[in-house]
């Protein structure tokens, strides 16, 4: 798993920052990437990368702001002009369905491809049994969400050379066993799955956030995660303004993964207002509450290698 940071930026873009757009590469666990808000421009930020749009399964909207939406239209139709056929899903709050339908009717943008728009309430919003998503709603001017992302374990790990102990051949019996089921030998013996498997891997736990102030529910959403993305518009010296306009400080992004026990924080949607020379300010910030925390910059990349996250860029 590979999160690609496609725009970072508070409000509006920035000559170093796009709107805000981040994508969760899960090429490896599902063939798929999912995409988490689409500000403007975020199908050029996608043409920077490997990504591809025919690849996208399923889009998340944390809340109806244009620098988290005004993308959409655009990546929509774009997904069909590159032979897009694979269905695409939306998920996000009242208001989006609309939007949508009536930005691409009156644009008159057919697609090729069935799409599939889910307004949401608090609550699990996907389960296919391999990954579950859980909804939230955060303390934002609008109405926003907060998403947790959970892998279920991998399948159990085949022993074959326990499995040989039991006499078990070579073939269709040894899938069987690996799939978790118990099996009977032509002698009548009986060889449990659990005997000749060793527990799958634990999957990941994300939790990535819409605009919010410091709020319980993101801590709830964050609980035990391997990776918390979460705002850090403002900093100490502009504490004064993050309250009244919705948003939280990089310190209290870091409370918030502190309180949750996650392992690491990602900070994103930082205002124009800091220059890159100043995000070691904002890393002392977080860093005084929590540890590891990185700031998230358009186009960097972090890794799950099942034990931690870490920059794409950084040797394990």
């Amino acid at each position: 798993m590979q999160l690609l940071f496609l725009g970072t930026g508070g409000g509006m873009p920035s000559k170093e920052r796009n709107t805000s757009s981040l994508a969760l590469k899960l090429l490896e666990e599902r063939g798929t990437v999912w995409l988490f808000d689409c500000g403007e421009a975020t199908q050029h930020q996608i043409l920077r990368t490997t990504l591809k749009p025919r690849k996208i399964e399923k889009i998340f909207i944390t809340h109806m702001h244009g620098d988290h939406i005004f993308g959409l239209p655009g990546l929509l139709g774009s997904r069909s002009f590159l032979g897009g056929t694979d269905p695409l899903a939306i998920y996000g709050p009242p208001g989006l369905k609309e939007w949508i339908e009536t930005t691409l009717r009156l644009s008159r943008t057919h697609l090729t491809y069935p799409l599939e728009i889910h307004e949401i309430n608090e609550g699990t919003i996907f389960d296919d049994g391999e990954f579950r998503v859980d909804a939230r709603l955060l303390d934002h001017v609008i109405p926003t969400f907060g998403y947790r992302i959970n892998q279920q374990p991998l399948p159990p790990v085949l022993l074959p050379e326990k499995a040989a102990s039991f006499g078990v051949p070579k073939g269709p019996l040894l899938g069987k066993l690996k799939n978790g089921q118990d099996i009977v030998l032509e002698d009548g013996t009986v060889v449990r799955s659990a005997d000749v498997t060793a527990p799958g891997a634990p999957g990941f736990t994300l939790a990535i956030l819409g605009d919010t102030r410091f709020t319980e529910a993101a801590v709830r959403l964050a609980t035990d995660a391997d990776c918390l993305v979460h705002e850090g518009t403002f900093n100490k010296g502009t504490a004064d303004l993050a309250g009244p306009y919705g948003h939280s400080t990089a310190e209290e992004a870091a409370r918030t993964a502190k309180e949750a026990g996650a392992k690491a924080l990602i900070i994103n949607h930082l205002s124009a207002r800091f220059l890159p020379s100043e995000h070691r300010l904002l890393l002392d910030e977080a860093e005084s509450v929590f540890s590891p925390v990185y700031i998230a910059e358009d186009f960097r990349e972090f890794t799950w290698n099942r034990e931690r996250l870490f920059p794409s860029n950084e040797k394990d």
